[in-house]
């Protein structure tokens, strides 16, 4: 399995499903849709183990999501709200944060920190990295 290739197919189905306010059943099949598609767009990702990883990651994310976004938002400057975030960062935080605080068994939090920037650099901005670090070393304390 390559864990690497399938945060980052998470990150990219919750990226997608950001854009998305459907509810109740509408949703899980959006849910579903979305990872199924990253898992299948990655032709490296052939295991069940990658695929229940995308899946656990997108739908924890999802379902702890109030939470995940009040820990980022206590973390943020004053007067700052996630809406201002670039979507490519509030992703990739907020499947950070999961990750950090409520993915089980647990994750380093240095490897989820590491992924993470490593996630902002190759999609956001040439600021991104260095917002994304400097956020989850403030909540990873």
């Amino acid at each position: 399995m390559s864990r690497k290739l399938a945060r980052e197919a998470a990150f990219k189905a919750l990226f997608q499903l950001d854009f998305n306010s459907a509810e109740g059943e509408e949703r899980e099949t959006y849910e579903e849709l979305a990872i199924n598609t990253m898992f299948d767009d990655e032709p490296k990702l052939t295991s069940k183990k990658d695929l229940a990883y995308i899946e656990v990651s997108v739908k924890g994310t999802r379902a702890k999501l109030a939470e995940i976004d009040a820990v980022i938002i206590s973390h943020l400057k004053e007067g700052w709200q996630l809406s201002r975030i670039m979507a490519v960062d509030r992703n990739i935080l907020r499947l950070a944060v999961y990750e950090m605080k409520f993915a089980e068994p647990t994750i380093s939090k240095g490897i989820v920190i590491n992924e993470a920037v490593e996630l902002a650099k190759k999609y956001g901005t040439d600021d991104s990295g260095r917002f994304v670090n400097g956020i989850l070393e403030a909540i990873s304390k």
